[in-house]
């Protein structure tokens, strides 16, 4: 099995390589996350992290949905360079999106305390979770809003990296701030242009 600190410095790269491609509108975002998919998947095994290590299949099936989504628009949804153009959740979707998270992410978190007493923080496991497949659907659809899911992500991300004593990923999750606000920005500047 790898190294804990060189699995932690592979998963920093790969994912600060995907995350800031994704905020320069880079397709190529997808062809990266598949290799921090894997990455991740074996990080969160030597972690005992049961609920994020189980999104790593379903942040892969995302990532294949983005990668077509963005690729293929229909011809409604062309940006100028014919790729798919970003767009914004309604008041409503966001009001059931927060309302989702919260739920899942509680029953997913109760659930998991009971089946993995292992796990030494269920419910912010589980919250990082649920976040990050809601930021990951609203990238793959290209909604700006995936922006505002992915600050929170890096949030709670912070604190749980933190908590279990990983030591490159804590700095990796500032950087994901830095460059969640930036692409928050840049994607509004893309859907106004649009």
């Amino acid at each position: 099995m790898m190294n804990a600190t060189v699995l932690d410095i592979v998963c920093s790269v790969l994912g600060l390589t995907t995350v800031i491609l994704a905020g320069r509108n880079s397709k190529y975002n997808f062809w990266v996350g598949y290799f921090y998919t894997a990455a991740l998947f074996v990080m969160f095994m030597t972690k005992n992290l049961y609920a994020s290590l189980l999104l790593q299949p379903i942040s892969l099936s995302i990532n294949i949905l983005g990668h077509y989504r963005w690729t293929h628009p229909r011809e409604n949804e062309k940006a100028s360079d014919d790729s798919l153009k970003v767009s914004m959740l309604s008041w409503p979707e966001r009001i059931i999106s927060i309302g989702a998270v919260i739920i899942v992410a509680f029953a997913w978190g109760w659930t998991l305390d009971k089946l993995f007493p292992t796990d030494p923080h269920p419910y912010l496991d589980c919250l990082v979770t649920v976040l990050i497949l809601l930021a990951q659907l609203l990238s793959a659809l290209k909604k700006w809003d995936c922006w505002v899911a992915w600050l929170l992500v890096n949030v709670t991300q912070l604190i749980l990296h933190i908590s279990v004593g990983n030591v490159f990923m804590p700095i990796v999750c500032g950087i994901y701030l830095a460059n969640g606000i930036w692409s928050l920005v840049s994607w509004k500047k893309l859907y106004n242009n649009e």
